[in-house]
């Protein structure tokens, strides 16, 4: 049977190693909001019904990006009549779908995520900050945490300092993200692979504050514009600017994204440098250890970390608890003995993440 610890006892076992790291799967957003985060892809969500072609579209590229079928439409929409006048309409189509599709995308987005802070309670942030303090807290020093959801609760958790009620809970929430003397009032910028030393948080599939402008990565504040997501969502497609995150199905088109952003691409590197320390633990919270992120659990097993602690919630001979048992065991096996990997099972139900 397997033995299964409490969290705080998996965190006592993890003080003999220097650095404790987290990565976070959609569990961690479930645990808060059972009813709106769910383990589908924003794709499999989505109401195509006001423009019931997309779905085929979709089809035709063989992608489930968002960002990538949007600017396919709207540079078909511009080249198609200089190939063929008949097909004027056909390219006002295109047009039209492009704008119906982000709309898509923003109310799948809405329908998935709280629209303020304020809809979430003080303890429950409490809680957390409570939770992620294990890793980001002044004991656990240069500890990082990696995010594979794009939901701005961890964002949130984060900048949510000013709670009166009970005893501060001080977080390293360097994300990378800065001011210079270009940045507009409403944003930040990510200061770039050169400017990231101290960065402790990163966004491995991107979020939804983040957003391409071309030129730079911005990370949109509510404490600066006080909007809720949605209003600010809009406004920056409007002008195209959109939401970086990886919404792909599989692994490897998940990793093609990533190597084609330099910010996604550098918290990639930053987690695979992470795994080849030989002195750390890593935990894992919220996450099925599926095959869509193998991208990332190849680099645990790649890597040299010597102990991993993995979060299962409920009964550990459930089925799904089976399949993270047995793909935990798969990545201990895939080392050698020149680089052991120890695997042991915390409930993740007593880590208390959202419980004041």
């Amino acid at each position: 049977m397997t033995n299964i610890l409490t969290f705080d006892d998996a965190i006592q076992h993890s003080v003999r190693f220097k650095k404790r790291h987290l990565l976070l799967g959609n569990g961690f957003s479930i645990a808060c909001r059972p009813k709106i985060f769910t383990y589908g892809s924003l794709f499999e969500q989505a109401d195509f019904s006001s423009a019931p072609r997309l779905p085929d579209v979709f089809k035709a590229v063989g992608t489930t990006d968002f960002e990538h079928v949007i600017k396919m439409l709207e540079d078909a929409s511009r080249v198609v009549p200089v190939y063929s006048k008949d097909s004027v309409e056909a390219a006002k189509q295109m047009a039209v779908d492009a704008e119906a599709l982000k709309d898509i995308l923003i109310q799948t987005v809405a329908n998935n995520h709280p629209n303020i802070p304020n809809d979430i309670e003080d303890g429950q942030f409490w809680a957390c900050r409570r939770f992620l303090s294990h890793f980001l807290g002044d004991s656990n020093k240069d500890g990082k945490v990696y995010t594979l959801n794009y939901d701005l609760l961890l964002y949130w958790t984060l900048m949510h300092e000013d709670m009166g009620f009970s005893d501060p809970i001080e977080l390293a929430a360097n994300d990378g993200f800065g001011r210079d003397e270009d940045t507009e009032p409403e944003y930040v910028n990510w200061m770039g692979e050169s400017g990231a030393h101290g960065q402790r948080v990163h966004y491995l599939h991107g979020a939804l504050h983040l957003f391409d402008a071309g030129a730079e990565l911005q990370k949109y504040t509510w404490v600066n514009t006080g909007k809720p997501l949605l209003e600010q969502a809009r406004e920056a497609m409007g002008t195209d600017k959109f939401p970086l995150f990886v919404a792909e199905g599989k692994s490897n088109q998940k990793l093609a994204k990533i190597k084609h952003s330099a910010y996604l691409h550098h918290s990639y590197k930053s987690f695979s440098s992470q795994m080849a320390q030989r002195n750390d633990a890593l935990f894992i919270f919220g996450h099925s250890l599926a095959d869509n992120d193998k991208h990332i659990l190849k680099k645990i097993a790649r890597g040299k970390i010597p102990q991993v602690y993995v979060g299962l919630y409920g009964d550990p001979e459930s089925r799904g608890n089976q399949h993270i048992r047995n793909a935990a065991a798969a990545l201990a096996n895939s080392r050698d003995d020149r680089a052991t990997l120890d695997v042991a099972f915390f409930d993740a139900a007593s880590a208390q993440v959202w419980e004041a």
